[in-house]
């Protein structure tokens, strides 16, 4: 089943035309890694699904909710971990704060943050505020997920936990849509990665088919990341 159709979308700021011609589909229980370098609109195209933007052209459908997931973690930094996952519940799906909480306690606990409940944004490290925004995310029920490089603020050693985190939504077959530059995660866990340079998707296919890739662009992108 198709969770996530994109037509023909379009996107330009001023005179720069970020987004050129972009359609995607997202099946059901599929991980949809989207690479690329900065500036291929990749942030962009996600920005749109999310509603974040509006294209200026070509339509966008999604089936259920989305949840999000930024680079730079956007808690509120005067509420506590447990508020900052139980306010869009309450106030969105309003559910009563019991229930919220009990969630969030569930969702604390498999990300391995429950010692946290009670702590504020400024009080936790990088990995675990992007924990944190996953919780968070996850708490709304979201038929798909989206990353904006869910990574990019951390460093190495902060990243292995946050990926870790992701591949065990794999493991629960969520639906996942991530803009990541860690070549690696996304060639382990994708069942498709798509490749955008300049606004367009230049190539699409299996990690094998995107590694193994004669296209120039796309050889020239997975060079910088083979030491």
């Amino acid at each position: 089943m198709c969770v996530l159709t994109v037509k023909n979308v379009q996107k330009s700021f001023g005179k720069i035309r970020v987004l050129k011609d972009i359609s995607l589909a997202v099946q059901d229980g599929e991980i949809v890694s989207i690479i690329g370098a900065s500036g291929s609109g990749k942030s962009t195209l996600l920005r749109c699904i999310t509603k974040l933007e509006t294209p200026d052209f070509g339509e966008i459908r999604m089936k259920g909710k989305a949840g999000l997931v930024f680079q730079n973690f956007n808690l509120f930094p005067h509420y506590s971990v447990l508020r900052n996952i139980t306010e869009a519940p309450i106030h969105v799906m309003n559910i009563s704060r019991e229930e919220a909480e009990k969630e969030a306690m569930g969702l604390l606990k498999r990300l391995g943050l429950e010692e946290k409940a009670d702590a504020y944004p400024y009080q936790l490290s990088g990995g675990q505020a992007q924990r944190v925004s996953i919780a968070r995310a996850l708490a709304l029920k979201p038929n798909i997920l989206f990353f904006d490089e869910p990574t990019s603020a951390l460093d190495p050693e902060l990243t292995g936990e946050v990926l870790k985190v992701i591949r065990s939504l794999a493991d629960l077959n969520m639906t996942m849509v991530i803009v990541t530059h860690e070549m690696e995660f996304a060639r382990e866990l994708s069942d498709r990665i798509v490749f955008m340079d300049r606004g367009i998707i230049a190539e699409e296919g299996t990690p094998e088919e995107i590694f193994t890739s004669e296209n120039v662009r796309v050889k020239e992108f997975l060079g910088k990341f083979h030491h």
